[in-house]
């Protein structure tokens, strides 16, 4: 299987619109929680986002991070190819590797000022669904695939890992976010190994200190490993508020709000609060 190959691609896109969709559908059916936001402006600014994200991507990063595995591998670049590791074992590697990459990644992003500038982005969306996956500012979409391609680089893992990682990574990005809940014993079982809806969800409260944790995306022993791991929110899963405390208005459903956010002072931007309010 050639990664880079139009009918991979196909198959990888046409993965993550099946994931979408059923997730979307399970939204409708067994919601976790009312959403505060009517879904029709949320979904055009929240989708509109991502495919501003895919353009620049496409035009300015070329190569990405498949295009990237196959230069190493003709350069003979990173690690595994100095390595004769059997495939299944630098797959689980790969997976491992850029998964812990992605996880500092992201506290990166809400340590570093400037980062955290375009990562706002993503956490001031007021509710919490599958759309809130798409919803990343393009500069850091940019950044964030530069990062991937100098980490895939790095490694020089097998395209075809690398494509199995993007598969993977992407529909656990869409199932985090997802507005649905396991059942609780299955939750604290299933969350000894993956994240969960409920873990990722308590990232995005507007209490620092929980917006300060729970930054795994696939694997959850990342967040044990570093001690950035809450079990629970402090108001618990019904009773946290979603989003930017100084941003619990409709701002936020508008794209043009949402690409200028990052370049507008945050004092100023909070006392300019409009629309129906969270609490």
């Amino acid at each position: 299987m050639d990664p880079l190959d139009p009918t991979t691609q196909l198959f990888g896109l046409g993965a993550m619109a099946l994931v979408f969709a059923a997730l979307a559908a399970l939204e409708l059916m067994v919601p976790r929680r009312s959403l505060r936001h009517g879904r029709s402006r949320r979904w055009v600014t929240n989708l509109g986002l991502l495919a501003l994200d895919t353009a620049l991507v496409r035009v300015a990063v070329p190569l990405l991070m498949v295009g990237t595995a196959q230069l190493a591998q003709a350069r003979g670049w990173g690690l595994f190819n100095q390595l004769a590791l059997p495939f299944w074992l630098e797959l689980l590697l790969t997976l491992a590797a850029l998964d812990l990459a992605l996880f500092f990644q992201h506290w990166a992003t809400h340590r570093v000022p400037l980062l955290w500038r375009l990562h706002q982005v993503h956490h001031a969306d007021p509710d919490f669904d599958v759309t809130t996956a798409a919803r990343f500012h393009p500069i850091e979409i940019g950044l964030s695939m530069l990062y991937k391609m100098a980490v895939v680089a790095a490694l020089g893992p097998a395209a075809l890992a690398v494509f199995v990682f993007e598969v993977a990574f992407n529909g656990a990005t869409l199932f985090v976010h997802a507005n649905l809940s396991l059942p609780p014993a299955l939750d604290r079982l299933v969350r000894f190994f993956v994240v969960t809806p409920d873990m990722h969800r308590i990232h995005h409260s507007t209490l620092q200190r929980e917006t300060n944790s729970n930054y795994g995306t696939m694997l959850s022993g990342w967040d044990r490993l570093f001690r950035t791991y809450r079990t629970r929110a402090q108001a618990g899963q019904d009773g946290l508020t979603i989003g930017l405390a100084e941003y619990q208005d409709d701002r936020p459903l508008a794209l043009g709000w949402s690409l200028l956010l990052p370049f507008r002072d945050r004092a100023k931007l909070a006392g300019e609060a409009k629309g129906p309010q969270s609490r």
